[in-house]
């Protein structure tokens, strides 16, 4: 019986090939999928990796396996290969393909903070209680809400992940958008290299900056980046020199709540929209089962899915 927050058959028979082999010399894994399930329910659900149901068997086992994934890259060749393709699935009726970015701030939870640095260098200090590193190492900082990580993500037009960096959460969203397009890189379901240029990129008010929309011009990226009022007005003070404002399609627009519908599907998962992981590169584990559920949602129908 599939249980609330598991795996179906046919979602497990999609991604069952892509996982690492169960026999390791000298010793023999717990079974593939009792794990990933386990995994998935804590991230649904947000509860200490401790309190666990014993289903799915030692804790111990079920956290040092998304540990492990999540610091080899298993759980993002996992989603790479769900999304292969998907620049052909999400097509606008003029055959484009686009890209919708925004960000969203994670509340830490206290349990988050505290992890202790890595290598030679000075100790984060101590704000009220917590630990946090001014440079921002493990993606932690402070901003209004508190101690924070900000995830900074990139969906397509079927409100799906295709790409995040995380951040301290006092970080700007418009400094992250160039690295944020870089890092696109969407294999192909036939030959050929992965698709790292999308047609359209829409971005708010946020993202408008001559860095920004001069990037995308260079890689011949149209853009749909809404101007801020002090922009305009600072271009029509400077009169014929202040050049033309850029071109903007307010019908494009209107499809970038795609990706705030994308992020709310994230944080539908409790252990997304609160970060409990003291590690960034674990916390980007998280993310990836959260969107590799998102995924398999999508790409397999289940009549008798429960949300």
């Amino acid at each position: 019986m599939v249980r609330r927050h598991e795996l179906t058959n046919a979602q497990w028979d999609r991604i069952a090939p892509l996982l690492p082999e169960t026999g390791i010399p000298g010793g023999r894994w717990a079974d593939h999928r009792t794990v990933v399930n386990g995994v998935l329910y804590r991230t649904r659900t947000g509860i200490p990796w401790r309190d666990l149901p014993e289903r799915y068997g030692s804790w111990q086992t079920v956290y040092e396996r998304h540990r492990r994934w999540s610091a080899d890259g298993t759980w993002s060749n996992i989603l790479r290969a769900l999304q292969a393709g998907a620049d052909a699935t999400a097509q606008d009726s003029d055959g484009s393909w686009a890209v919708n970015v925004d960000s969203t701030s994670c509340r830490a939870h206290q349990h988050a903070a505290g992890a202790r640095p890595r290598g030679p260098g000075r100790p984060p200090r101590k704000r009220g209680g917590t630990r946090v590193d001014p440079e921002g190492r493990e993606a932690l900082g402070r901003s209004r809400g508190g101690l924070t990580s900000k995830v900074h993500l990139l969906a397509d037009d079927r409100c799906r992940p295709l790409i995040w960096l995380t951040s301290p959460g006092q970080r700007g969203d418009s400094p992250m958008f160039i690295p944020l397009m870089e890092a696109l890189n969407l294999a192909r379901r036939g030959p050929g290299r992965p698709r790292t240029r999308p047609d359209r990129a829409r971005g708010d008010k946020a993202y408008s900056s001559r860095a920004n929309r001069s990037y995308l011009r260079k890689r011949g990226i149209k853009a749909t980046i809404a101007q801020p009022d002090d922009q305009r007005s600072k271009r029509r003070r400077r009169g014929r020199a202040g050049g033309r404002p850029p071109a903007f399609d307010r019908d494009q627009y209107r499809q970038r709540n795609t990706v705030e519908r994308c992020i709310g599907k994230l944080k539908q998962h409790r252990a997304v929209a609160t970060r409990y992981d003291k590690r960034d590169y674990i916390f980007n584990g998280t993310l990836a089962t959260a969107a590799i559920v998102i995924w398999l949602r999508d790409l397999i129908k289940e009549p008798s899915d429960t949300a």
